[in-house]
């Protein structure tokens, strides 16, 4: 799976011209690097989590602009709780400002916000702003935010099969009727109907690795790895990583004439 994966390389100014008849339904974004951001400039690692947040809703717009169906985020990983005390405080603390001031801009745009991941064990007042988020904007009928909170690819496959044992348990169903679809519709991204699989991961800030997100999901993605750090990360970065995609021949396992 891995060996069509490379660094997205700088395309010459002649040929960058995103196609807006060949833009990926459904891009998820690892969003790496803000600690490191910090860093460098001498700034405590918070302060690139803050720039970061405000990165997520240039990204948002730009993404809803081009006609992506679904961008799913990776906000808080199930791994991310063994970071600093005070990190992961912090870190809780910005979906309610990232939703406080954001949510007239999304529906202002008619994009909807969804969540996937363990949300039960977030604080109160975290989950009281996802859930009002989602209230909010349940009208709306445009491009899917879906953010991933709490969540772990291997949790959510273990759910699954939890899920799909107990219904052949009570014989609801048989087990010669699990297939792939069957698993599909145990997964979190089942609301996201036929946009459920990304045709697009990217990962900033250099590393090379999907670090347990989406791990059904993501098996005929294509990925776009960049050096860029989450907080430089903007409009022209995204559409240089869509451009990498639709450089790409997708044949799903088969060949191409």
């Amino acid at each position: 799976m891995f060996s069509r994966q490379k660094k997205a390389q700088s395309i010459s100014e002649e040929t960058k011209v995103i196609d807006r008849n060949n833009i990926p339904a459904h891009i998820a974004i690892i969003m790496d690097g803000n600690g490191r951001w910090a860093q460098k400039r001498h700034l405590p690692r918070i302060a690139g989590h803050r720039e970061g947040m405000q990165t997520v809703k240039k990204v948002t717009i730009a993404a809803s602009d081009l006609g992506v169906k679904v961008l799913s985020l990776y906000a808080f990983s199930t791994e991310n709780w063994k970071r600093p005390k005070d990190e992961v405080s912090y870190l809780m603390q910005l979906p309610i400002r990232f939703f406080n001031t954001f949510v007239p801009d999304l529906i202002k745009h008619n994009v909807r916000v969804t969540v996937m991941g363990n949300i039960d064990k977030l604080p109160k007042d975290t989950q009281k702003a996802v859930h009002d988020a989602i209230d909010q904007t349940q009208e709306c009928n445009g491009m899917v935010l879906n953010f991933a909170l709490n969540y772990g690819g291997r949790d959510e496959i273990v759910d699954a099969v939890k899920n799909i044992a107990t219904q052949v348990k009570s014989g609801e169903i048989s087990v010669e009727q699990i297939d792939e679809s069957l698993v599909s519709a145990n997964l979190m991204t089942n609301m996201l109907d036929e946009y459920e699989d990304p045709d697009l991961m990217i990962r900033t800030s250099g590393e090379e690795r999907i670090s347990n997100f989406m791990l059904w999901q993501l098996a005929y993605s294509e990925f776009v790895f960049t050096d860029v750090h989450w907080p430089d990360f903007d409009a022209k970065t995204l559409e240089d990583a869509i451009i990498e995609f639709q450089g790409r021949h997708r044949r799903f396992g088969g060949l191409t004439k």
